[in-house]
């Protein structure tokens, strides 16, 4: 498929009542409000597709922009296109989950989470708690900086609060996954998520809520599934 067929798929699946919804979240023009779930069929019938995610999400429009990240080719990712990615990823569905998630699944994921989250930037700073989070999730313990984790774990104890929005909500994300999926930080994510308690977020005019990443890492424990990792961070 080429860019113009897709992007022609796209405005036909998408409707006003998602493009409301998404509006609610964050979302602004271009886009024309297709559900995720009716990205998953042309996900499946591209595959992996390097070039054309590039074209993608050049195109500025939102669910474009999304559909890249799902498409695109993790070893063929450079530093730079990622660093490019971030900056123009304009609302957190882009930043947050597309470009952080194709970010943690290549070479450069620590690095460029690690610089991402001291900028003043909020996307850019929520993108770099997010890819964070996905690195955890992804990657077996073996292969994390185990100390370097915990004093992230105390860096938004002591910061959280201060902190912009949706960084706010991408450190709470980064407490709760890494109390349940490294076992050997399950026990200072839980005293860091007691300190922090609730965090409070402005979601917008919607029905989303910030999970309580105290109880939400206790119900990990007491399903006795933590340190149980994912395969790719992308869904």
């Amino acid at each position: 498929m080429t860019k113009e067929e897709i992007l022609t798929q796209l405005q036909a699946l998408g409707s006003e009542q998602t493009k409301k919804v998404l509006t609610k979240h964050g979302a602004r023009e271009p886009f024309f409000g297709v559900k995720i779930t009716d990205l998953k069929p042309i996900v499946k019938k591209i595959k992996k597709n390097h070039e054309l995610s590039l074209e993608l999400y050049a195109t500025g429009i939102s669910d474009a922009m999304y559909l890249a990240g799902l498409i695109a080719d993790e070893e063929k990712m450079t530093e730079e296109i990622l660093q490019k990615w971030a900056r123009e990823a304009y609302w957190y569905l882009i930043s947050e989950y597309t470009v952080a998630w194709i970010t943690a699944e290549s070479k450069f994921g620590w690095k460029l989470a690690m610089e991402w989250i001291t900028s003043d930037k909020e996307n850019l700073a929520s993108c770099g708690w997010s890819t964070l989070a996905s690195l955890v999730a992804i990657k077996p313990d073996n292969e994390l900086n185990i100390f370097r984790l915990g004093q992230l774990l105390d860096r938004v104890a002591k910061h959280i609060h201060q902190a912009q929005n949706r960084v706010r909500y991408t450190m709470n994300g980064f407490v709760i996954v890494t109390g349940s999926m490294v076992t050997e930080l399950t026990e200072n994510a839980m005293e860091v998520a007691a300190k922090i308690g609730k965090v409070n977020v402005n979601l917008g005019d919607t029905a989303c809520k910030v999970p309580l990443a105290s109880d939400y890492i206790q119900k990990v424990i007491n399903i006795d599934r933590v340190g149980r990792k994912k395969k790719m961070a992308r869904c």
